[in-house]
């Protein structure tokens, strides 16, 4: 069984291992800066279908079948399938667990759900409830800009401080022998309210909850932000990530060089009109599966610490002026 560490973390007794990863990408993100690192790029944000919701199903059924075959696992042998997106009710994830043969738990985490399907997973095997875990998230810009803002038909001019949802998804398979890195230790975050209230300013929002999440992971661990090869943020975007440095140092952590966030990583800010950078449940998916899973597969990260962030609002809590509460998890993953 795992080790509870402090308050909010945990060592897992025997580390789950990524035995596969997956992603499915759309037109703008194959155009930025990793694009050699995704599976597959859509040539068509519909990806084939006839709304954009359904094309975000699509991405999260397709990614996770992807991932099995990379390993050549049958739905069938799969002990549960955790997956989840931004929309209402997790539809997404819902109708995409229909072509997955395997008992699903559907995760709504916001941007975070990437992190905590990783963590629940991991302490699913760690437990022994499980021998294999299938872990998802996705989003699609589109769709999330109809649900959380104002669709796209109306042509809304964004602020400066807003973020691109990003269409992907990605997709892990989790095992409990094998080869390939392994998780490690998971830290669950609290809900974090700095009183941001603007849809637009998720980086913002979220920064709170990153900052308290990651303080919590050094003191529960006794570990310090130079311990990791990598910390990696999930969707904070330039805005966010200027806010967690802060927050960090006034407390007396020095985020450096070994730190960046997914949402900077993923377009290319200087060419693409994103504005802020990257968010969505999408963002940490195919951002840690594509290039920094492979990095740690060749061995050139020996240990990267990954925390999504998500903001845990709805389309109703802003029409009706609430402030967004902010979470994130962190899990650790290192190579062997």
């Amino acid at each position: 069984m795992g080790q509870k560490l402090g308050r909010q973390s945990f060592r897992f007794t025997k580390p789950p291992v990524i035995a596969a990863a997956a992603n499915i990408v759309g037109p703008m993100e194959g155009d930025g800066p990793l694009a050699v690192q995704f599976d597959w790029i859509m040539d068509d944000i519909l990806f084939g279908e006839p709304t954009w919701e359904r094309a975000e199903s699509k991405m999260l059924r397709e990614s996770a079948k992807l991932a099995l075959r990379k390993i050549n696992w049958q739905p069938q042998e799969i002990d549960f399938f955790l997956a989840g997106d931004l929309l209402n009710q997790i539809t997404s994830a819902n109708f995409a667990a229909r072509g997955i043969e395997a008992p699903f738990l559907g995760l709504f985490g916001a941007c975070s759900t990437f992190t905590e399907a990783i963590m629940v997973g991991s302490m699913l095997i760690d437990g022994g409830f499980a021998a294999r875990v299938l872990v998802a998230s996705g989003s699609h810009h589109n769709t999330a800009e109809r649900q959380f803002r104002f669709p796209i038909e109306q042509g809304v001019q964004r602020p400066p401080f807003a973020q691109w949802t990003v269409t992907g998804s990605g997709a892990l398979a989790l095992a409990d022998q094998g080869e390939g890195p392994v998780v490690t230790v998971g830290t669950a975050g609290k809900v974090v309210d700095l009183g941001i209230s603007d849809p637009n300013n998720m980086g913002a929002a979220m920064a709170p909850a990153a900052a308290d999440t990651l303080i919590s992971h050094f003191q529960d661990t006794g570990t310090a932000p130079a311990d990791y090869d990598l910390i990696l943020t999930g969707d904070l975007g330039t805005v966010g990530s200027d806010t967690l440095k802060d927050l960090m140092r006034m407390q007396g952590y020095l985020l450096e060089g070994n730190y960046c966030d997914c949402g900077t990583l993923i377009y290319d800010l200087a060419r693409q009109d994103v504005h802020a950078g990257g968010s969505g449940c999408g963002c940490s998916s195919v951002v840690f599966t594509g290039s920094i899973w492979k990095q740690l597969n060749e061995g050139r990260y020996r240990k990267v610490l990954l925390a999504a962030t998500g903001a845990l609002m709805s389309s109703t809590s802003s029409q009706q002026g609430e402030t967004i509460p902010g979470i994130a998890h962190v899990v650790v993953v290192e190579s062997r």
